[in-house]
């Protein structure tokens, strides 16, 4: 731990600190490229946009910017940690989008005192971007947070932590469930967590086929549920109206556990407990809550993902958010709505029945993957994953119609 601790230090701050810079995209060596990119020349794009403010698309790049956005207050696992302890996974996050997706992102860290001010300083700076990413914003400010700005930015707002875990885990699950040969719609699932990410996750679920009902979220307190007074307006939405009370109590039959709470809550007396052919999720980072080899001890017909890459099946933002944010560029759609979260999804499912091509394979560091059991995801160096999730999302911009552009020809083929 001592030397992955180092490692990491010194990958952010050497050879230069940070990890990400600008670079320039057009000549600019001799006097009269200056007089272009600057005085004098630079009015003239000026004067257009003014005359049809569309044609910030056509000479800046706006079209191609994603502003990653933060205030810091749920960094990682780490909690609180305030914006500039934020930074450095913000410039991962444009890391990122540049390497899977070659989109510009620019790290924003907010100070703030109120959900309103920050709401007000990010849709006034809005409009430099192509995207709004919102990062490690804790709940349920967070909630607020983006709904505010999706009704006042006329660019896409999408908070990755609720949003690009719920569409991950959505396509995992759904493919682990079809190999176990379950229907979502007849699952009983188990959430252990209810914070964004899990709230995020179960909505999404129920747009893909989960009964509401069938869903039993637990908080710090034990089962979410109807006969509780102390729930905010997120939770009330799963409250079960049942009499368990504890996670031994939800656990019995289960046919999924989904968990997005912290390390080493679940137990192998637990996973015993659940049904036949059970699917685990356990997503707590960088300790799941069961180790893989503990939850496989207790019984041999689980499939199993964790949110960790020295295990199979992991459950990665990065399989989606920079894909998302590429379809929905292209088509200068105005908002990420269900319809692309969902197409998302299945172009994720799509993906991981697919043969797996030899440079995927070597990438990943893996001799063979083929669908089934220890492969229910791509592996997030899989380079289709970006024509197959822009596409669909992009598709799905135009026919829900909050795309101002048509779907190129042949996009993405």
């Amino acid at each position: 731990m001592t030397d992955l601790r180092q490692q990491a230090l010194d990958y952010h701050s050497s050879p230069t600190p940070g990890k990400i810079s600008v670079q320039l995209t057009t000549a600019a060596e001799t006097s009269e490229d200056l007089s272009l990119a600057y005085s004098p020349g630079v009015a003239e794009p000026c004067r257009e946009i003014a005359e049809n403010p569309d044609d910030v698309y056509k000479y800046t790049a706006k079209g191609n910017t994603v502003a990653v956005i933060s205030n810091g207050t749920a960094v990682l696992g780490l909690g609180n940690l305030g914006p500039m302890a934020s930074k450095p996974v913000m410039e991962g996050k444009a890391l990122l989008f540049k390497r899977f997706a070659n989109i510009d992102s620019f790290d924003i860290e907010v100070k703030h005192k109120t959900v309103e001010e920050f709401v007000n300083t990010v849709a006034n700076i809005a409009d430099s971007f192509g995207g709004i990413n919102l990062e490690d914003i804790k709940a349920p400010e967070c909630f607020a947070i983006e709904k505010a700005l999706i009704e006042r930015c006329r660019i896409p707002v999408f908070h990755d932590d609720q949003h690009g875990t719920a569409i991950v885990t959505a396509a995992g699950l759904m493919n682990a469930l079809d190999i176990q040969g379950k229907d979502i719609n007849q699952s009983n699932i188990v959430c252990l967590g209810a914070g964004a990410a899990a709230i995020a996750c179960m909505e999404l679920l129920i747009k893909c086929g989960a009964q509401r009902e069938k869903i039993y979220m637990l908080d710090s307190k034990g089962i979410v549920h109807t006969r509780r007074d102390d729930l905010n307006d997120y939770k009330k939405l799963f409250a079960n109206n049942t009499d368990k009370r504890t996670l031994d109590d939800a656990i019995k039959g289960a046919d999924v556990f989904v968990g997005v709470s912290g390390p080493n809550l679940l137990k192998q007396e637990q996973v015993k407990l659940m049904a036949d052919n059970p699917v685990i999720f356990a997503c707590s980072n960088p300790d799941p809550e069961i180790k893989p080899e503990l939850a496989l001890a207790a019984r041999d017909d689980l499939i199993m993902a964790t949110g960790r890459s020295d295990y199979p099946n992991q459950v990665n933002n990065v399989l989606c958010f920079p894909f998302i944010f590429r379809g929905a560029l292209d088509v200068r759609a105005r908002t990420i709505n269900d319809e692309m979260k969902v197409a998302a999804v299945h172009a994720i499912r799509t993906l991981a029945k697919e043969p797996v091509p030899e440079e995927v394979l070597i990438a990943s560091g893996e001799k063979e993957l083929s669908f089934g059991k220890d492969y229910i995801i791509p592996k997030p160096m899989d380079s289709r994953l970006c024509g197959a999730v822009a596409k669909a999302v992009a598709k799905a911009a135009v026919d829900s119609g909050v795309a101002a552009l048509d779907l190129p020809a042949n996009y993405m083929e």
